[in-house]
């Protein structure tokens, strides 16, 4: 992908420089497929024209910045999205929250937004499974979304009232005299801190700052008969601290930017960094002296995504795609009006399940998400996908079809007599009749033309046993050519590159 080559070592003020195409390391179809596949969920054939045309800073520009029309774009999608939500508090069916979620990660004219909503959903990890009330998870989700690209101070305080948090870690046990310690543990460990930056004491002290919370009335609500007033002392400094002081405490110490650095690293760069243990920190510092001044979200993000190490060899495809990326993305990019139903229960298989997270840590991620059953389970979601039947008129205009997760689209204005196979009508509309043609399309599609000599030589092959295969005597021409369709999408779908993002 790129001529720049990096050792073990990179110097932080070349890797957070802003990228700039040259003729040893042009912008390329390749580098923007990256980016949607980080900053987005992956991208569909006209996407990645336009990223193309814009170049680096301004499809940056476009995520971070929209413009005015764009502004209005995605504050209209999100009143519809929002009514919808506020109908799905009363289904009382958490998979069908899971299904309008990724319905909005689908749709969302602001992409890098519900990327975002999703990092914080794992970063601060509350499930269903004890919560039991799909208002609160609801309302956790709007408070992340609200300000996933926003200031971080204003998130961990909102957080630590939220009603879905307040129960999920047993604050609403905690009182004077009986403090429940696992906020105060999971706050420094887990949402700021990271291990061996803080003390038992600090913990023990801080716990007794957050006695007093309860829900009441679908909110978190201090009562002061509860809490503990007297002197703690966290972080060697003393005074009546309540909850709010513990977060600016912990805000204040140097690990906290340095630990969300490392994890703003490991999604939108690499799971496993190839970096000595000196340059990975020399870089991370580097990044977190700019993220603690102001602690603001999207400034970070937007200098890791215009970076030379965003676009280099240690980032390109160095993430493994976790469900909700492998899903939600092959849907984006074949342009698929698929129900978000079935891709609840495809993510769910894969193990993502969304407001049901494993444990207060989240996922693993990384090549955790790979095994025996849940390769077999993917390529059985391409294979799904491949050969889903819908009418071409849904794909015409390449907007997918708004669904509040309840829906396979199943509309009586549609006509499904002439339904044909997803790749075959992509291809037509795309004006890629041949065989040849639509094997360098699905290349370009998914891979923007770059994959080893070996695999292309791979299907190359499997194209050219399909322009004579043996078929049922019976099928007509067009069956034909949508069997070959077909088979060459999920050839492409299923290879190990495509598990890479």
């Amino acid at each position: 992908m790129s001529a720049i080559h990096l050792k073990s070592e990179i110097d932080p003020s070349f890797a957070w420089a802003p990228y700039e195409p040259g003729k040893t390391n042009p912008w390329t179809k390749a580098k923007v497929g990256h980016f949607y596949n980080r900053a987005a969920f992956g991208a569909n054939w006209n996407e990645l024209q336009e990223g193309f045309d814009l170049g680096p800073q301004k499809l940056v520009d476009r995520f971070i910045h929209p413009e005015e029309k764009q502004q209005k774009k995605i504050k209209d999608f999100y009143v519809r999205s929002n009514a919808q939500m506020r109908t799905l508090q009363k289904l009382l069916d958490i998979n069908q929250c899971s299904a309008w979620w990724l319905s909005r990660m689908r749709q969302s004219p602001s992409p890098l937004q519900e990327k975002m909503a999703l990092f914080w959903h794992n970063h601060f990890a509350t499930s269903f499974a004890k919560v039991g009330n799909i208002g609160y998870m609801l309302g956790q989700y709007q408070t992340m979304h609200e300000h996933a690209l926003g200031d971080f101070v204003q998130l961990l305080q909102a957080i630590s009232k939220d009603p879905a948090m307040l129960i999920w870690l047993d604050t609403i046990t905690s009182e004077k005299g009986k403090p429940n310690e696992n906020y105060a543990r999971e706050l420094m460990e887990l949402f700021s801190l990271g291990i061996g930056h803080y003390t038992e004491m600090d913990i023990r002290q801080a716990a007794r700052a957050f006695t007093g919370w309860r829900v009441k009335d679908k909110k978190g609500v201090f009562e002061a008969k509860n809490h503990d007033d007297g002197e703690k002392t966290v972080f060697g400094k003393k005074g009546k601290f309540q909850g709010e002081q513990i977060v600016y405490l912990c805000l204040e110490q140097k690990a906290c930017a340095e630990f969300l650095v490392r994890k703003f690293i490991r999604y939108f760069i690499s799971e496993d960094l190839q970096l000595s243990e000196k340059s990975l920190s020399a870089l991370i510092e580097s990044l977190a002296n700019q993220f603690r001044r102001d602690y603001r979200i999207d400034r970070c993000i937007e200098t890791i995504l215009r970076s030379n190490l965003f676009y280099s060899p240690l980032a390109y495809r160095q993430r493994i795609k976790s469900p909700v990326d492998f899903t939600v993305g092959m849907a984006r990019t074949l342009e698929s009006a698929l129900g978000s139903l079935t891709l609840a229960e495809t993510v769910e298989l894969l193990g993502q399940n969304l407001f049901r997270p494993p444990s207060v840590k989240g996922w693993d991620g990384g090549t955790a998400w790979l095994n025996g059953q849940t390769i077999l389970f993917r390529n059985q979601f391409a294979n799904t996908m491949c050969k889903s039947r819908q009418p071409s008129a849904l794909i015409a205009n390449s907007k997918p079809k708004e669904d509040t997760g309840n829906s396979n689209l199943e509309s009586p204005n549609l006509d499904w007599s002439t339904a044909s196979p997803l790749p075959y009508i992509l291809a037509s509309k795309y004006q890629r009749h041949s065989l040849p043609e639509q094997k360098d399309f699905f290349f370009q599609l998914f891979f923007q033309g770059d994959l080893s000599p070996e695999t292309r030589n791979h299907i190359d092959q499997f194209a050219e046993q399909l322009r004579n295969p043996d078929y049922p005597a019976h099928w007509s021409e067009r069956h034909r050519q949508e069997y070959a369709s077909i088979s060459l999408c999920y050839q492409f779908l299923t290879l190990p590159e495509y598990q890479l993002n």
